[in-house]
């Protein structure tokens, strides 16, 4: 043996275990020595497991062996799950794919789409994100539980659902517009606060980021459901305490404890967290950047069918397995600190300090990033129980492959949550950043990661006044308000020089006509006439059936404006306006007459006011239902009891940024303009939602400099 081996004994425990703690140089053979500790399991044969020392056998062909079968197990098991999901999302429910916000945000602000909300998305959404989750994506839960909680605020907003066979006679209160909308605010915010476990910053998330319209009493509602959340979750965290939910309510309602006693900071910590938010911000949004590209290019292969959104999700399962199985055999093996809490390395599913074949009393750090759960490594980056305790290149490597594959995941046909990503993301980096500053910075290194996870959070999400309440009521440290403040402002200046949220650039790029609560620039040097598009379809007061059946194949309006005429008025005048649902129920009623007179109090006897009560999703009538007969279409009907005889009116002369401002902030769906002089129609046109969209508007007009 050369002289420059050391250290080359057998160290056998219970004939279970071959360790070699170190050797290095070259042996007698000529072959290289091991460079770290090496740990190999005994299977059957002790003796045959062995590695001695000096001779010429050593049993790496079993030990490969065993790897293998570790990592197609591994990969396997994530494979089955992923492909569960994506066959949920893919053929029942495909508008449960993705975070959900974004559907939620735009359902607030009074856009109904297809499906967002629906059952079948629900049960999509709980199970594909269980299975999405457990599969070891880079996704987390928060988002797609704030989905849920708006799906089932929806099935109750709407009566049930009697396709399942679930409806209630007594939730019919609730079977309106406003109601609904505000039952899905309380339950997104419900969603907020079972995901973090943080009751106010469930209100605040609402009331900054999901509903777009908000009153006092809305206030204590959400307030009331996030409080019944929080009662319900410490309830259930003490039924499991024992262990018999797995690792459901470890930590309590405080999921990152990382209150270490006071905070003391100076001038350079302040010019540290400067250059946090700053790099955070624009961290955040090349993050947005390089979402918005991947998404796009997704769109383009699920366009192709389900078959291709399962594939891409397996093919994405499989490089996170990969990643996450081959990265920690770049990091050597560490010891456990000194006084450690708990067993190092960990036992079981559970803890934070892996083994991954490293010898006893030493740990693998980048194992306990990648193969823990997220809580666990979100924990283990907060806190500061030994400053080493991650070197630096692990925390480099483990931030490029949350952020990057992160992104490569999120638009995949799986519910996934943007939270979590983020949030291991800026925790690596701020804690990379702690180690570089440590010499200089009172600061430690678990604050420096929270403090990073904020200015990621903020240059992505693009939220301040919820995200601060959220990590303080995740982490109980409320020290470091000032400083989390200060970090989520900065990073989010910053970022909104770049482009816009993350949740905003999903609504455009989904085509979704979210209307912002402030008009562009440019409609102020336009007027409302100038965008009203297509020629001005109307009905009289008592129309014929015909008419109204044709109007209503040929056009896809969902208002129609009714005029009174001579003879039953001296000049012609606006009546209102007639709903597309209100006119089908009408014709489906067959309440016509032969003769062209008022015949309204008739009608009103024979209807009741839950036939024109809105539809649960997919329930509407279609003009497609209907069976008119040829003699039935010359026969006349009264619009006047199902008209709006009180609709919202402007001038036609009305600057453009003034009605978009007006049709936004009351929730309108339709704005009649009415002429500025006398001696012409009633009514001039109707402006909707799709007339505000920059889209239109710079399609009429070109030439018009959308900064200006």
């Amino acid at each position: 043996m050369d002289d420059r081996s050391e250290n080359h004994d057998i160290e056998v425990e219970g004939g279970n275990y071959a360790y070699e703690r170190k050797i290095s140089g070259i042996l007698d053979d000529g072959s290289v020595g091991f460079q770290q500790p090496l740990l190999a399991r005994n299977r059957k044969n002790t003796t045959s497991q062995i590695a001695i020392v000096g001779a010429n056998t050593c049993p790496i062909e079993s030990l490969d062996y065993e790897y293998f079968q570790a990592f197609f197990a591994f990969a396997g098991c994530n494979l089955i799950l992923a492909t569960a999901a994506a066959s949920l999302c893919a053929f029942i429910a495909p508008a449960a794919a993705g975070s959900g916000i974004p559907e939620v945000k735009a359902y607030l602000n009074g856009i109904d789409a297809y499906s967002i909300l629906a059952p079948s998305t629900l049960f999509v959404k709980i199970f594909g994100s269980i299975f999405g989750v457990a599969a070891r994506f880079v996704v987390g839960k928060e988002g797609p539980m704030v989905h849920t909680g708006a799906c089932i605020a929806n099935l109750l907003g709407q009566g049930g659902s009697r396709k399942y066979k679930l409806t209630w006679k007594w939730l019919r209160f609730f079977k309106n517009d406003r109601d609904r909308r505000d039952l899905i605010t309380c339950g997104a915010a419900a969603g907020v606060a079972a995901a973090f476990r943080a009751p106010v910053g469930g209100v605040l998330f609402a009331l900054e980021e999901a509903a777009s319209w908000w009153r006092s009493a809305l206030l204590w509602r959400t307030f009331f459901t996030t409080a019944v959340v929080a009662v319900v979750l410490r309830s259930l965290i003490e039924l499991c305490r024992s262990g018999r939910c797995g690792l459901f309510g470890k930590g309590g309602l405080i999921m990152f404890d990382v209150n270490s006693g006071p905070v003391l900071y100076s001038t350079p910590d302040l010019l540290a967290v400067v250059f946090l938010g700053v790099v955070g911000g624009v961290l955040g949004s090349l993050y947005n950047y390089l979402v918005d590209k991947v998404l796009r290019t997704y769109a383009l292969i699920n366009e192709r069918g389900p078959g291709f959104k399962v594939m891409l999700v397996m093919a994405v399962s499989i490089l996170s397995s990969c990643c996450a199985f081959g990265l920690p055999w770049l990091s050597p093996c560490t010891p456990c600190p000194v006084g450690t809490e708990g067993k190092c390395p960990s036992v079981g599913r559970a803890g934070i300090y892996k083994s991954f074949q490293c010898p006893p009393n030493h740990y693998n750090d980048l194992s306990s990033l990648l193969l823990n759960t997220n809580d666990d490594a979100i924990r283990s980056l907060f806190t500061s129980r030994s400053e080493n305790e991650f070197q630096i290149s692990t925390l480099a490597i483990f931030f490029f492959f949350v952020y990057f594959l992160g992104i490569i995941t999120y638009g995949i046909a799986i519910p996934s949550g943007l939270f979590i990503p983020v949030i291991l993301a800026g925790a690596s980096y701020g804690r990379l950043v702690g180690r570089l500053l440590g010499p200089v910075s009172q600061l430690d290194v678990g604050l420096f990661s929270l403090l990073g996870a904020a200015s990621f959070l903020g240059g992505t999400m693009r939220m301040t006044v919820s995200l601060c309440v959220i990590l303080l009521e995740l982490t109980n440290n409320l020290l470091m308000l000032p400083l989390v403040m200060l970090v989520l402002l900065i990073s989010k200046t910053v970022a909104d020089c770049f482009n816009k949220g993350v949740y905003d650039q999903i609504v455009t790029m989904k085509g979704l006509p979210y209307m912002e609560d402030h008009a562009e620039p440019y409609m102020r040097n336009l007027v409302a006439k100038d965008v009203v598009a297509g020629p001005l379809l109307s009905f009289s007061r008592v129309e014929k059936v015909g008419v109204i059946w044709q109007a209503l194949k040929m056009t896809s309006h969902n208002g129609f404006p009714v005029i009174d005429e001579p003879p039953f008025t001296e000049a012609s005048e606006l009546c209102g306006i007639a709903l597309r649902s209100h006119l089908l129920v009408l014709l489906q009623g067959k309440r016509f007459s032969k003769q062209k007179t008022t015949f309204g109090s008739q009608i009103l006897r024979s209807c009741k006011a839950r036939d024109f009560a809105k539809a649960g999703l997919g329930k509407g009538l279609k003009i497609e239902d209907l069976v008119i007969s040829g003699e039935e279409m010359e026969m006349y009907v009264d619009l006047h009891p199902i008209t709006n005889t009180s609709p919202y009116t402007v001038l036609e002369t009305l600057s453009l940024a003034k009605a978009a401002i007006l049709f936004r902030q009351l929730g309108l769906r339709h704005l009649c303009l009415v002429p500025k002089t006398p001696g012409r129609p009633p009514i001039v046109g109707i402006l909707t939602r799709h007339d505000f969209m920059p889209e239109h508007v710079l399609g009429l007009y070109p030439h018009i400099d959308p900064l200006k």
